[in-house]
């Protein structure tokens, strides 16, 4: 290696303090309850996060943002680009390639973060700005890293992906309205049990993983529902109706009135009783995956319940709105979700013990 390329090492820790601080921007909740769990794990969830938002960005936004690793493609094309690059960051890894290195025509390079060029091999503070490289690629060599260092099943990934086309219009996966709730959950699967399953070996378990999967499946889930119920009026701007239609129609709720309750920001009180209903089913999934936390490794017990606890209190913080998702974003105050991260991180040790 010449000294006008940077190192694996250094690659990599660029890489992950991308991916650190993609998730310290926009995932606040998930940040800090990862502020519980050892410097490496807490490397490897950044990663995953990063991703994750990276392809929700691409799905979510229709001005095509210009800081992914696909930038110039329409959103079906980016996404599959984005496998390809993946898989082949994977099959590269896979085959011990040195660091920087596939030759000129090689699909590795489609990855810069790989092959940067720089005067120093270390990087010190250097951004992905200041590096000349795009944040994504930086995402996607974190990524790739950390699936291979906690031999993550890849078709998580796919399965991932999979349910992110299925928001992306034109694609033969579209939906943009589900009927039932058990449509809306083999969506779920794709989009948020699916993340969930990627989490547990860097987690890790006390039992064989596969037993701990429902919980991590429910817990997703659970996370995905919240969501739903904080952005109904972002997600109708976006011409999408996620709370399954067949449910909210029992109450009298229709898309006219969805979009006049967000055209006014009033909650209209068929549409508070039908949150109110979806706010118990919600609450229903995360005392299922509640016992999938204790399946876990202790020292990460503590984290994950503080993820749980926040996000569940979203919930509470609608209710206390008087359900208004038309008018405002429901948001966990800074010192409730430093409350709650300090009485997990305390009461770890006994809960621990009760569940030995």
């Amino acid at each position: 290696m010449t000294d006008d390329h940077l190192s694996t090492d250094a690659e990599l820790t660029l890489a992950y303090r991308e991916c650190r601080q993609i998730a310290a921007t926009h995932g606040r909740t998930y940040f800090l309850a990862t502020r519980l769990l050892t410097s490496e794990r807490r490397s490897a969830v950044h990663a995953l996060y990063a991703f994750a938002r990276m392809v929700d960005d691409i799905v979510d936004r229709t001005d095509q943002p210009g800081d992914i690793a696909a930038v110039g493609h329409g959103q079906a094309d980016q996404l599959d680009l984005i496998e390809k690059q993946l898989r082949t960051a994977l099959d590269a890894r896979t085959s011990a390639m040195p660091s920087g290195v596939a030759g000129k025509d090689a699909e590795w390079q489609s990855i810069p973060a790989l092959a940067v060029r720089a005067r120093s091999p270390e990087l010190g503070r250097t951004t992905a700005r200041e590096a000349g490289i795009q944040p994504g690629a930086l995402v996607l060599a974190a990524l790739a890293d950390t699936i291979q260092r906690y031999d993550i099943a890849a078709q998580h990934f796919w399965t991932f992906l999979g349910a992110m086309r299925m928001d992306v219009p034109g694609t033969v996966a579209f939906r943009d309205r589900y009927a039932t709730m058990a449509e809306l959950r083999e969506y779920m699967h794709g989009s948020a049990a699916a993340i969930g399953l990627q989490l547990l070996p860097v987690l890790g378990t006390v039992v064989p993983v596969s037993e701990a999967e429902p919980g991590a499946a429910a817990l997703g889930e659970a996370f995905q529902l919240t969501n739903f119920l904080r952005d109904v009026a972002e997600d109708l701007d976006r011409g999408r109706v996620y709370l399954p239609t067949d449910d909210l129609a029992a109450f009298g709720v229709h898309e006219e009135l969805l979009a006049e309750c967000r055209r006014t920001g009033h909650t209209d009180a068929r549409v508070r009783r039908a949150l109110a209903h979806f706010i118990a089913v919600n609450r229903d999934l995360y005392r299922r995956a509640a016992p999938g936390i204790d399946l876990l490794e202790p020292r990460v017990r503590p984290a994950i319940r503080t993820a749980a606890t926040l996000y569940a209190d979203i919930l509470h913080r609608i209710e206390h709105s008087d359900y208004a998702v038309f008018e405002r974003r429901a948001l966990v105050p800074r010192h409730r979700r430093l409350h709650v991260a300090a009485i997990e991180f305390t009461t770890a040790p006994v809960r621990n013990r009760l569940h030995r």
